[in-house]
């Protein structure tokens, strides 16, 4: 009992999870962003004579994927929620009732 009980107590909360998950949102991010400058870097400085602009937009390409995916997972499991957003949506009931 006493071993199960540090193990949950142990266990990140929700927002230790919120944060990390969004500290590695903002990590892909920055890292995309950066691929893609230098990719310009290289096309400019090279004059599309080199592989290396191909190869960083490869990269780009990739971990835009594997953000996709991780932001799927994380939907999936109920990590993240999608927001409204500042409209509301009436509902065709209560449009009615008023």
């Amino acid at each position: 009992m006493a071993v199960a009980s540090l193990y949950i107590e142990s266990l990140p909360s929700e927002s230790e999870v919120n944060m990390l998950l969004k500290f590695v949102i903002i990590l892909f991010l920055l890292i995309i962003l950066y691929s893609l400058a230098s990719s310009f870097f290289f096309l400019v400085k090279d004059k599309g004579q080199s592989d290396r602009t191909v190869r960083r937009l490869t990269w780009r390409v990739g971990l835009s994927l594997l953000l996709f995916l991780l932001l799927w997972v994380a939907y999936t499991l109920g990590w993240i929620e999608p927001n409204s957003g500042p409209v509301k949506v009436q509902n065709s009931a209560e449009s009615r009732g008023s």
